[in-house]
């Protein structure tokens, strides 16, 4: 090379590509093979572009699912794009930044009661494998863009996850007919690491220029953000440097710093982001899942306790929670209606044991009182979701923050105490328990 090349910059050789990642002297510098590594043997010439990673932006990814290098990837025509991006960036400036007291409606009872989403907020899905995040991310996904939001627009961004996730949501969002507003980029687990690292990062250019160029508002998701930290991990593995606290990368921490900060709002417009976070061996205090926590405004944890009994979606309420659960934002009642349940959700934990070993009719009636009732607010936050109708052979329901938290009051208040408690699973409106 006669003249050095810049951090980020595309490098060619014949039929391969790659990119600087890092120094490691004056003149040499670690590149990581994006493809054609069987075509690279010792001693051949390469040229830099000169050019960072660079995506196709605007209004033509929409409908579309590509890669990192801006190819279709969904059987359909190349984008004929005008506009690109860099996939790297600086996070807005301090003063750039805006902040939003308004509330997404997910028409999820158990998130819009307990976790609400600010707009501009962020959302983590923590859970281990199996327990419905992507399922829960999709329905998200689908009750925004469908109900709440037809005039913003979406960006998912499919990181190291399985192929088969990505074409089953794919099809379910053109039979939905939200195809259209939403743009897909996809890195899955049987890419290189580079490649699903920098997916994430490819995601988030999209929704940035969407933000700033074209003044949307915007819907971000990610599935998952584990499989971003963990590409890093193996970059960092590949290149030998010195590991820090559980086996992760030193840099772990700046790393999601850099991508969680450009996921920021402004006075161009809002990004709201939904994240799902894979724990690994269901062991939340991984550092490469802790290392996630600072960046979110919601937290939800799902159970797979709670999945093994039947309920979806198995969301453990008194482990998940969110800092918009607070009276100027959500409101007086419903700030007070969520503490009241989350307050005898956690009194029938304690009293759990107690019922397994002597049974319920041992409990006092104060006691059998309130744990019937907590059993009939954890049946009622069981739904049916719409991407989900084709497996359950339940029709989807959404159900408006208003009616969840007006029902979960009733419940508190006595209201369906002569109603059994399994007449409360998978209903919409509290009423529907009473057909």
């Amino acid at each position: 090379m006669e003249v050095a090349p810049h951090m980020g910059e595309i490098l060619e050789a014949k039929e391969s590509q790659m990119y600087v990642y890092a120094s490691s002297g004056p003149k040499r510098f670690y590149c990581l093979i994006l493809s054609g590594a069987e075509k690279l043997p010792r001693g051949m010439k390469v040229v830099s572009t000169g050019e960072p990673i660079q995506i196709p932006v605007g209004e033509q990814v929409l409908g579309r699912v590509i890669n990192i290098f801006g190819k279709t990837v969904d059987g359909g025509p190349e984008i004929k794009f005008t506009d690109q991006k860099s996939i790297f960036a600086d996070s807005p400036a301090y003063g750039e930044v805006s902040t939003q007291e308004e509330i997404w409606e997910t028409g999820i009872k158990i998130l819009d009661v307990f976790c609400p989403l600010v707009k501009g907020g962020k959302m983590g899905l923590f859970g281990g494998a199996g327990v419905g995040k992507t399922l829960l991310l999709s329905e998200i996904l689908h009750n925004i863009v469908v109900v709440g939001a037809k005039d913003k627009v979406s960006v998912f961004a499919g990181v190291g996850e399985r192929t088969r996730e990505g074409q089953e949501l794919y099809e379910e969002l053109g039979k939905r007919g939200i195809l259209a507003k939403v743009a897909l980029v996809f890195g899955t687990m049987g890419e290189n690491a580079a490649i699903r690292y920098l997916t994430a990062l490819a995601g988030v250019a999209i929704a940035e220029d969407f933000r700033d160029r074209l003044h949307k508002d915007v819907l971000f998701f990610i599935d998952n953000v584990f499989r971003f930290a963990q590409a890093g991990n193996e970059l960092s593995m590949i290149m030998n440097t010195i590991p820090s606290e559980d086996g992760y990368q030193a840099t772990l921490s700046s790393e999601m710093a850099g991508f969680h900060e450009r996921l920021t709002s402004t006075s161009n417009g809002v990004i709201s982001a939904v994240e799902a976070i894979y724990i690994p061996s269901d062991d939340l205090l991984d550092h490469g899942v802790q290392s996630i926590f600072p960046y979110l405004d919601s937290v939800v944890t799902l159970s797979r306790a709670v999945y093994q009994q039947g309920r979806l979606p198995a969301i453990d309420i008194l482990t998940s929670g969110s800092s918009s659960l607070a009276t100027h934002i959500v409101g007086e009642k419903h700030y007070q209606t969520a503490v009241a349940a989350q307050a005898i959700l956690k009194k029938s934990e304690g009293l759990e044991r107690m019922v397994n070993l002597v049974g319920e009719a041992e409990l006092s009636p104060e006691n059998q009182l309130l744990y019937k009732r907590a059993r009939k607010i954890r049946n009622y936050m069981t739904q049916s979701f719409f991407v989900a109708e084709d497996q359950t052979g339940r029709k989807g329901q959404f159900v408006p923050v208003k009616t969840a938290v007006a029902d979960v009051a009733d419940i508190l208040g006595g209201k369906y105490d002569q109603v059994p408690e399994d007449k409360f699973l998978y209903i919409g409106a509290a009423h529907d328990c009473l057909n």
